[in-house]
């Protein structure tokens, strides 16, 4: 990589060499459209999530600050909205209910349910009072719930109305420290009696909101270093850890966002409208609705059912839409099985309008300006599938597939933009308006965040390299984390020397974008040899259409995997009627014709991520090699170019008569296009670099030719030598 071509980078710090069992580390960057300060400008009044919100009722009292959909004889009508000064009254009114409660600065409060005006009004008592937020996710059930009320000491917890009975569940343990339950709506008798019967109280929203009486009180100051929120992680590779997220943290994050978006041109505004239907349970969802409210803009809730969200969507018409992959993976499936449905025709006008319009962005024009006749032609439906007024789309949470962003980049008429970070760091990367180059990438760090890659030996990762610096992402700034609760000893592993460490490995592009191409931990080799990184074979083939969630399952003891795949019932169902396959949801899953088809549609996931690459394999100790092309044409052929100086027929000819198959593997997947699985790559070695060995070859297969060293079982391209 050429020195001091990453133009969307300033280096603060210069690389340092491995020592003192330290891996080297590479360059320390921060954005280089910021201000280049490591903390943002100091804005009077601003030291608490508290105030994000009270400076907002100030400056904007009047404006629609929650919103959600009326339902009137059983049919959902428009949205009806509180105002940032109700808003406000009904927290003072939450708040002196929860003093009354006896629960004060430094206590905790769970919220558990799914998003609505109750759970960020419940959050901003929380913040008025000092007291630790902790939110679960709607989707856990009675065991993940008990862990975290008794793990983080919950005294009081807020939960939606048909979740109460999953709450129920985790007594008597979780009543050591929980002795109050307020519930979004209404409380059901039976579940009043069984929590009355543990010694708790449990109240309606109406009814707890008239228990602090109308007794005026003085909120307790609020630290910048203190914590407002412990947010629980999902706890898939063991018990869910506690992040502690401080005042600061969030502070920060929101101040680097409307930096970020300022330099970019794409301000948000008090006119803005956002819908809610990512966790707040999740660092995601919860910064993006704090830089809402920052903004005095609107967030309308969906009504918590999948099947309704675009309904709801178009009801709203927001003009900032937040996704993770898989719903944007969604979005894309569905316009093309619309676009096949559409005939002849109006299939060929939009890929012409397509291709035309991706055409110029990729020459630098504006998304805008690309092709205004065919956004009003054929791009404008699309946009309105999405209420006709979304600007801005965000996908953040797990990596976005190029093909979808570039797709949803030409035919939504709005930016997308792939956004990066984890719970410890609320949020670290994002890409530009505007910019193709950056498609596939996170963009570079945002304001306020320095960034470095830490060589990762191991698994063949220079953070230092000249041409291309790949390792682990390693993170600093305001926007950490403090610790995990209770757990010094896992906050020691990944905080060192103020360095966060993500597990995720990065490569930097030509600009200073981010690119993720890996993961440190999870990976395993199975019985023969192989490595395997589960975490990216599930991100991927989760895109897959009609697949909600996919599992991926292995250990060394085993030479295969194993996935668990979790359909999408109205997809399958929709499939099943259309293929004459009967019965109900579960006995359909059973069907063989199903289960083919499911695996059609995972091989073509993995087709289009080009993890079904020819099969290459390489035996051979020192110079004595084999080579094996199983490919057909149409798959081989893109591989072709590079390769020009062919100079045998026949690549096993002039072998050794003692060839032997080696043993030792190193599986591989190729960045460029330029070697031909069915050509002669061992005599254009001979012919190219007579006097070195094969040995030679391999290591420049490895160095020069390959992304990583992530298997994917029956659709890779390996190498196999002697050991």
């Amino acid at each position: 990589m050429v020195a001091g071509s990453m133009k969307h980078l300033v280096e603060v710090e210069p690389a340092k060499e491995a020592a003192g069992g330290a891996p080297s580390a590479g360059p320390t960057y921060r954005c280089a459209a910021a201000d280049n300060g490591a903390s943002p400008p100091a804005l009077p009044g601003l030291d608490s999530c508290w105030d994000i919100f009270r400076l907002s009722v100030e400056k904007y009292p009047d404006n629609n600050m929650l919103g959600r959909r009326e339902i009137v004889d059983g049919k959902a009508g428009s949205y009806t909205w509180l105002t940032y000064k109700q808003v406000y009254d009904t927290v003072l009114k939450v708040g002196a209910a929860i003093r009354s409660c006896g629960v004060a600065k430094g206590g905790r409060c769970g919220i558990y349910g799914a998003n609505s005006p109750e759970w960020v009004i419940s959050m901003q008592a929380c913040n008025a009072l000092g007291i630790y937020c902790v939110p679960l996710y709607d989707t856990l059930g009675a065991g993940a719930v008990e862990f975290v009320l008794c793990h983080a000491e919950v005294q009081i917890a807020f939960v939606e109305e048909k979740k109460i009975g999953e709450m129920v569940k985790t007594f008597p343990n979780a009543t050591k420290y929980l002795k109050t339950i307020v519930s979004f709506g209404k409380v059901d008798l039976g579940h009043k009696e069984k929590v009355e019967q543990n010694g708790l109280s449990i109240y309606s929203w109406e009814e707890f909101l008239q228990l602090g009486g109308e007794e005026k009180f003085e909120l307790p100051p609020k630290e910048k270093d203190g914590i407002c929120t412990i947010m629980y992680t999902s706890g898939t590779t063991g018990d869910p850890k506690g992040v502690l997220i401080s005042n600061k943290s969030i502070v920060t994050i929101v101040s680097a966002i409307y930096e970020f978006l300022s330099n970019s041109n794409e301000q948000l505004h008090e006119d803005d409208v956002y819908i809610s239907y990512l966790p707040l349970a999740h660092i995601f969802d919860r910064v993006l609705e704090e830089v809402f409210i920052h903004h005095g803009a609107s967030i309308g809730f969906w009504r918590g059912d999948v099947k309704l969200l675009v309904e709801d969507i178009g009801e709203l018409k927001p003009t900032i839409f937040c996704a993770v992959p898989r719903v944007l993976g969604r979005i894309y499936g569905g316009l093309q099985d619309k676009i096949t449905a559409g005939g002849f025709l109006k299939k060929t006008l939009f890929n012409v309008a397509y291709k035309y319009k991706l055409g110029n962005m990729l020459k630098g024009s504006k998304h805008e300006e690309a092709a205004a006749v065919f956004d009003k032609l054929v791009f404008t439906k699309v946009k309105w599938g999405l209420g006709g007024r979304v600007r801005l789309i965000i996908s953040g949470g797990a990596p976005l597939s190029r093909h979808v962003e570039e797709y949803l980049r030409v035919v939504t008429c709005s930016h997308v933009l792939q956004a990066y970070g984890l719970t410890e760091t609320c949020g670290s990367f994002i890409s530009l308006p505007n910019n193709m180059s950056m498609l596939g990438t996170v963009g570079p760090p945002l304001p306020h965040v320095e960034v470095r890659l830490e060589s990762v030996p191991e698994m063949g990762y220079d953070a230092v390299s000249s041409e291309t610096p790949r390792g682990e992402i390693c993170i600093k700034g305001d926007t950490l984390f403090l610790g995990y609760y209770k757990r010094e000893d896992l906050t020691n592993e990944v905080l060192v020397d103020g360095w966060f460490h993500t597990g995720d490995i990065g490569e930097w592009q030509f600009d200073g974008s981010m690119k993720i191409i890996d993961r440190k931990k999870n990976i395993f080799k199975l019985s023969q040899g192989e490595y395997v990184a589960v975490e990216n074979i599930e991100n991927i083939f989760g895109q897959t259409p009609g697949v909600d969630s996919i599992w991926v399952y292995g250990n060394s003891f085993e030479s295969s995997l194993v996935t668990v795949v979790n359909p999408n019932k109205q997809a399958l169902e929709h499939w099943a009627q259309t293929n004459g396959v009967t019965g109900d949801f579960a006995t359909i899953c059973e069907d063989p014709k199903v289960k083919e088809f499911i695996l059609r549609e995972l091989t073509k996931t993995g087709k289009e991520n080009k993890l079904l690459y020819p099969i290459l394999r390489i035996f051979g100790e020192r110079d004595r090699v084999r080579w094996v092309a199983e490919a057909s044409e149409d798959v081989a052929e893109p591989f072709l170019q590079g390769f020009p100086e062919v100079v045998s027929s026949s690549p096993l000819e002039d072998l050794p008569s003692d060839f032997v198959e080696g043993s030792y593997v190193t599986p591989v997947t190729f960045k460029r296009g330029d070697l031909y699985a069915r050509g002669y790559l061992i005599d254009w070695w001979r012919y190219k670099y007579p006097t070195r060995s094969i040995d030679d070859l391999v290591d420049f297969l490895v160095r020069d030719y390959c992304d990583d060293l992530r298997l994917f079982p029956d659709s890779y391209v390996r190498i196999v030598r002697g050991s």
